[in-house]
């Protein structure tokens, strides 16, 4: 989950500390909101979604520790407690009733920073099993149809897109072109021979260095096309 789009409620009952903390993650990219006890953080969850909820444990009326327990389910936001105690059996106590983490007071910017992060990261869904396939220094991802190198997108027409999957999931065979239009039927509706090698054509101009002597995508001549995720170079 990116900074972009995490949602952040910060529930502490210092008001200079708590509008510091405001400032400096909303400066950070995140979304963030700040109340100063329990009633009001209930009452901010029932109207605004949150991802995470940075938690004040010695709070006027009901702790943070009961706060956490209510905050239990499949739908509640992450929690991180923050609390002047930092003792063992404090930590302890704040993950065991459902904290993701425990921040002892008094705490750098960078580190909340970083553990507000971390803890975002670990709530993420799992991808989808065979989702993301890697090649040299390639990353695709089959669901959301994005291909990047070295953490930079580029741009795949649907066509390139789903010759570049057929010739993942058949990896290091030599794929003529009737075998190719049989595999894109599924694809599209009417594949067909001359538009392969033109489909070929692009989509080595994408993917590698220098197309007139692929390492990816090679053709063999009087038989058909040949992709390797290792990248061999062609004779």
């Amino acid at each position: 989950m990116s900074a972009e789009h995490a949602r952040l409620l910060i529930v502490d009952d210092d008001e200079g500390l708590r509008e510091l903390l405001v400032r400096y993650l909303a400066d950070n990219g995140y979304a963030v909101a700040g109340v100063g006890d329990g009633e009001a953080m209930k009452q901010h969850l029932l109207n605004h979604p949150v991802d995470l909820v940075l938690l004040d444990v010695m709070l006027p009326g009901e702790d943070g520790l009961s706060l956490a327990r209510g905050l239990r389910g499949a739908d509640a936001p992450a929690i991180i407690m923050l609390s002047a105690r930092g003792e063992e059996v404090d930590r302890i106590v704040g993950l065991e009733v459902g904290a993701d983490d425990y921040l002892p007071k008094p705490f750098s910017h960078r580190e909340l920073l970083a553990r507000v992060a971390a803890v975002l990261r670990r709530r993420q869904p799992p991808p989808e099993p065979g989702r993301l396939r890697r090649f040299g220094p390639f990353l695709v991802d089959t669901v959301a149809h994005r291909l990047t190198r070295n953490g930079e997108e580029i741009a795949l027409s649907g066509a390139e897109f789903s010759l570049l999957k057929v010739l993942l999931d058949h990896p290091d065979r030599v794929l003529g072109r009737d075998t190719l239009v049989e595999l894109l039927k599924g694809y599209e509706r009417a594949p067909f021979d001359r538009m392969v090698d033109v489909r070929v054509t692009r989509l080595r101009r994408k993917i590698e260095i220098d197309p007139a002597r692929p390492v990816y995508l090679r053709t063999v001549w009087g038989e058909g096309y040949l992709f390797s995720p290792r990248g061999v170079a062609a004779k």
